[in-house]
């Protein structure tokens, strides 16, 4: 009799272990499940004014201001965590990150590999180099002798391929800018957004200058593939854009011209 009790305790404690462990796969069903269950949103960036950048020790910028904001709504911290722009897919699949935040251009390879957001920025590929080089650049024959700076994996990457120019690879695009500003590179190949904020009188690059674009293109933010944080997103853009806080967050960074209306 004793055994037979033990016997049906036993079956008990394990049915009650399916039905726990049932509940919590529930918890935890969805992206957004995750996220909010475990208190905050990992936002991968890279260090790229206007829209990521640190001032005072924060990360600030377009991007960051609404990453910030988002997080808010879902009721969990926001922290960001800079990323090697090539292994963004993996940092995401292996929930290093749970989003890539930082002005990603959308391209038929993020649209394979991640969940993205509508597009809400308007961008281009531009080409940067010293003032004294700018009035012999008209067109893109002009350039096709320079040695330019890409940032690994990045959307100048592929311009400058499709280009066939000759790049070397480093490994933000600031870096690909610094690399102008020492003479290593001839020019580099970066966003028009980050061009407009930090070349030019007034800015850190005061003698370099941004000249021909090379590509038309539109931001978007990249969740793992699958992942219903990607629609939540555009709920919150559109609820952002409609009450003026979107354009506004743009506005305080200079990039009000480039918003895309939700």
């Amino acid at each position: 009799m004793k055994k037979t009790i033990l016997v049906i305790m036993m079956v008990l404690a394990c049915v009650a272990s399916v039905f726990a462990g049932g509940k919590k796969e529930k918890a935890v069903s969805s992206d957004l499940d995750y996220v909010t269950g475990k208190g905050t949103l990992v936002v991968g960036i890279t260090d790229f004014e206007p829209m990521d950048f640190r001032k005072g020790g924060d990360w600030v910028g377009v991007d960051a201001d609404l990453a910030k904001a988002f997080a808010k709504t879902l009721g969990v911290k926001c922290e960001f965590i800079e990323i090697d722009w090539d292994s963004k897919t993996m940092e995401l699949d292996n929930k290093t990150i749970d989003c890539v935040w930082n002005g990603m251009t959308l391209t038929p390879g993020v649209a394979a590999a991640m969940e993205v957001s509508k597009p809400y920025f308007n961008n281009a590929q531009i080409i940067v180099v010293n003032a004294a080089r700018a009035a012999q650049i008209r067109s893109i024959d002009d350039v096709k002798s320079l040695k330019f700076a890409v940032e690994s994996g990045s959307a100048g990457q592929d311009a400058a391929s499709q280009y066939g120019l000759n790049s070397v690879e480093v490994a933000t695009q600031q870096d690909a800018v610094m690399e102008v500003a020492a003479g290593t590179s001839d020019a580099c190949i970066i966003d028009s957004l980050m061009a407009a904020a930090m070349v030019g009188p007034g800015t850190s690059y005061p003698t370099l200058v941004y000249t021909i674009p090379l590509t038309e293109e539109q931001y978007v933010v990249g969740f793992r593939k699958g992942s219903n944080l990607a629609a939540a997103l555009n709920d919150f853009m559109k609820k952002s854009y409609d009450d003026g806080s979107f354009t506004a967050t743009a506005t305080l960074y200079g990039a009000q011209a480039a918003v895309i209306p939700q």
